[in-house]
């Protein structure tokens, strides 16, 4: 089934734009283990979309959390020091959820990338 949206559009800005990243491998396979493992894969899933466009974990600069469960926050917190190991590190946003579309799904997360410099284009598909 084809997809009805980008996983990474570049503007001018120049900012990246990344969609929603779920804890699934880029070969679809499904998402397992806990909140900390999932968010690990979607830091994976998040950096391969920025580097399509030769960016990486260091050019973000907004990021938003969903949360399953806002008891996961801490295990996130820990992991996402992992990956955010530049600074200055990227503003975040929490947000609790009901459920996501796959009941597997934990968390998931959107982004915004500066565009590295001494690249500036205007639209990359």
């Amino acid at each position: 089934m084809t997809k009805t949206y980008s996983d990474a559009v570049l503007v001018e800005g120049p900012l990246i734009f990344v969609s929603g990243q779920t804890p699934d491998t880029f070969n679809h396979s499904a998402a397992a283990g806990d909140a900390a493992e999932q968010v690990r894969q979607v830091f994976r899933n998040v950096e391969g979309a920025l580097a399509e466009h030769g960016a990486d974990l260091r050019h973000l600069v907004k990021l938003t959390y969903y949360l399953r469960h806002a008891t996961d926050l801490e295990a996130i917190d820990e992991v996402a020091q992992e990956f955010l190991v530049h600074e200055p590190r990227p503003v975040a946003t929490v947000v609790e959820v009901s459920g996501f579309v796959d009941a597997r799904h934990l968390v998931q997360l959107d982004a915004v990338a500066r565009l590295p410099r001494g690249d500036r284009s205007i639209w990359v598909s």
